[in-house]
């Protein structure tokens, strides 16, 4: 039987739809479990603003989430653990909280028997209880790749591909005249004597000035 966009616009159909957008579901996979075609439903999705918010509504708690992880790993963030141990609830507090539950189990449920009654106490009270014990605090470093991929992202002018290759190609010619220069100023020592360092010094000092404008221009 061919689906219809009918069968999907009750409150509990639409619930359905978020979810599924909500667990990571793509497009295919949700057309799948509704039993349609990719393109039957982004037809619905373009005539029938029900279907379409659910899906988006879904598939945005899902992008925060995804963002939320990543910001944390591209700052860095501190991981909190718990170790718990099981402690024997003492006699008379059980007694008690179960006498407590069973008053409140009959008020709600009068046709319910003794037996009954004491099988929905026992399970709803159990005899032991989780006590914590241990609390372990661990500092995440910043990600470095996790903060270039976001920046890359986020602030695409800023931070694109060719911007990071220019900064890289500029850093490794301002590293290499220096060296050059470095490398002309022990010659001058050697050969010419203290006038020549001094000379060197001046060309060193202008050029950097130039990089720095140029810089703040850029």
């Amino acid at each position: 039987m061919r689906a219809s966009h009918k069968d999907w616009h009750s409150k509990e159909q639409l619930e359905k739809l978020q979810s599924w957008a909500r667990d990571g579901l793509t497009d295919d996979q949700i057309a799948s479990n509704v039993g349609c075609s990719r393109s039957t439903l982004n037809e619905w999705k373009k005539r029938y603003s029900d279907i379409s918010d659910a899906l988006k509504k879904g598939k945005t708690v899902v992008n925060v989430e995804v963002e939320n992880a990543l910001l944390k790993k591209a700052l860095g963030t501190t991981v909190k653990t718990t170790q718990f141990k099981m402690v024997k609830i003492d006699k008379d507090v059980l007694q008690a909280k179960r006498n407590q539950f069973a008053n409140a189990y009959k008020l709600d449920h009068p046709d319910k028997t003794r037996r009954e009654i004491m099988i929905a106490t026992a399970l709803a009270v159990p005899t032991y209880e989780r006590i914590p014990v241990v609390e372990t605090v661990q500092e995440i470093a910043p990600d470095t790749s996790a903060a270039i991929f976001w920046l890359k992202n986020r602030l695409p002018e800023k931070y694109r591909d060719q911007v990071f290759r220019k900064l890289n190609l500029a850093n490794a010619e301002n590293a290499e005249l220096d060296q050059e220069l470095k490398r002309l100023k022990i010659k001058s020592l050697k050969e010419n004597g203290q006038d020549m360092e001094m000379l060197l010094d001046k060309m060193l000092d202008i050029v950097t000035k130039e990089d720095k404008e140029g810089g703040q221009e850029g």
